[in-house]
């Protein structure tokens, strides 16, 4: 991840915020409001130069939903580093795949729960 100013990253997450993924779409219809155990949810949150698809900070996670090109070398190293530089923070991650969201919601809404219990 190149280099750039809090505020760019500030203003990229609001740029992400207004244009999710449908995965990313139908899975915050699920968080928000807090209609998954009373917990609330930030999408596109800003995290120590990060930019995380969804966070709870009652529990301290982190979820990412990750598409096909996660699954490339570059992004696969680059989500490591990401994931030991967030772990340091004391937070968890839970990565879940857009596939799951799109055609099994109710798996990933159960492994959301069991991470928040």
């Amino acid at each position: 991840m190149a280099h750039e100013r809090h505020g760019d990253t500030i203003q990229r997450a609001r740029d992400q915020r207004k244009n999710p993924t449908p995965a990313e779409q139908r899975l915050w219809s699920e968080l928000r409001g807090r209609k998954l155990n009373g917990k609330k949810f930030r999408r596109q949150h800003v995290i120590g130069g990060y930019i995380v698809d969804f966070f709870c900070a009652d529990c301290g996670l982190v979820i990412e939903v990750d598409g096909q090109h996660h699954d490339e070398a570059d992004a696969r190293w680059s989500d490591a580093l990401r994931t030991k530089q967030l772990e340091r923070r004391g937070l968890r991650i839970l990565r879940v795949s857009n596939g799951d969201v799109m055609q099994d919601l109710s798996k990933v809404l159960r492994q959301i729960t069991n991470s928040i219990s």
